[in-house]
């Protein structure tokens, strides 16, 4: 099977789409999908360095601008996918090209845009909610990353169950892993939390996440500890939540939180592993990778049943409210049982370690064949 994948929306940071479509190249040439990958002429080398077999065919570098990328996609994408011989074509950011020739196959990430507007720029919800009723419309399979986002997908827009494959996501294993004490204390030491225990966010700060209960829930879980207080860190991209700098202001004294922003790769499994609790109270997810890269590491994971989080987590973490009462006294029972923190850490590598890019990618050649079936 020839596929041409379209990966020029990945943003220059490589987050979100970009971890996707970098961890599911790899796969997919371990099972003998003949790749040719169409991507911005900035992403080239890391496109050959992931898939030295590949195709790599540059884009124009006008592209680079969103409005200019959705364009050309439009006008050209399909007539690239013709001249390439490709039989199918990935589309793997919702928006899929005008044109007959070669089946689509399009994945949506998520569809909040639908359930939760609100969590969402009015520019942004609109336009995903176009962008995924023309891709149920015009594709030839749909991959979604879980049961819920199926489910929701199909509750407001419709389209055929049968054409609709789940593909979970996967960890990197050799990446997200329990780590060893002194990389611990390394990160620790850079994040200057000395010996402090620390409560642990990781993802972009933005309203989808919760991050302003967090806060206020961990305020009421710890306040009462004193010096043993652990502290609260909110690592990530700093996001458009305007909620989150008043509740870190009213923090009461004597309480720390720390917000790093963006740690390197090479810091996150140290990070995530040296956490008493990594807490990810969100309102709803597609996936929810970071949960699912937290329970790699060890981690004793708090976060809500909202949405996909469940078929992330499973049995092997704890689950919360999403008010500021309810991270609370989730909070509160976990750091006060150190055994049963322990106990989630090890259920969590058991449970993630089912989750890899390769069965994602399996899952991906069964909706190709579905789209050459054309049924």
């Amino acid at each position: 099977m020839r596929l041409l994948v379209d990966a020029t929306a990945i943003p220059a940071d490589r987050g979100g789409v970009g971890r996707y479509v970098d961890e599911l190249l790899p796969a997919l040439a371990r099972q003998g999908v003949d790749l040719v990958v169409v991507c911005q002429a900035r992403d080239a080398a890391t496109v050959v360095r992931l898939v030295p077999s590949a195709e790599v065919v540059a884009a124009p570098a006008r592209i680079e601008r969103r409005a200019a990328r959705l364009v050309w996609e439009q006008t050209h994408l399909m007539r690239l996918a013709r001249s390439s011989r490709a039989d199918v074509l990935l589309s793997p950011h919702y928006t899929v090209p005008r044109g007959r020739g070669v089946p689509v196959v399009v994945t949506l990430h998520d569809a909040t845009f639908f359930s939760l507007p609100h969590l969402h720029s009015g520019l942004k919800w609109r336009f995903f909610r176009r962008a995924i009723r023309r891709a149920v419309r015009r594709a030839a399979a749909v991959v979604v990353p879980s049961q819920a986002t199926g489910a929701e997908v199909r509750r407001y827009v419709g389209g055929d169950p049968r054409r609709f494959h789940v593909a979970y996501h996967g960890v990197d294993t050799s990446v997200f892993h329990p780590s060893a004490p002194a990389d611990v204390a390394r990160v620790r030491a850079g994040l200057g939390l000395g010996d402090t225990p620390y409560v642990a966010f990781l993802g972009t700060l933005e309203p989808r996440k919760n991050v302003p209960a967090l806060v206020r829930g961990w305020v009421g879980s710890v306040r009462q500890l004193g010096a043993r207080a652990p502290a609260l860190v909110l690592a990530g991209g700093r996001g458009w939540d305007e909620d989150v700098d008043p509740a870190v202001a009213a923090v009461p004294d004597g309480l720390r939180v720390f917000r790093p922003g963006y740690l390197p790769l090479e810091d996150l499994a140290p990070y995530l592993s040296g956490a008493a609790v990594v807490a990810y109270p969100s309102l709803g997810e597609g996936f929810g990778l970071p949960v699912l890269e937290a329970m790699a590491c060890g981690a004793a994971v708090l976060t809500t049943r909202e949405l996909s989080l469940p078929e992330v987590g499973g049995d092997a973490v704890a689950y919360c409210g999403t008010d500021e009462a309810g991270i609370a006294a989730a909070l509160t029972d976990l750091l006060a049982d150190p055994s049963r923190r322990a106990r989630l850490g090890e259920a969590a590598v058991a449970r993630a370690a089912g989750f890899t890019w390769d069965a994602a990618a399996r899952v991906h050649v069964e909706a190709f064949e579905q789209a050459l079936r054309g049924s």
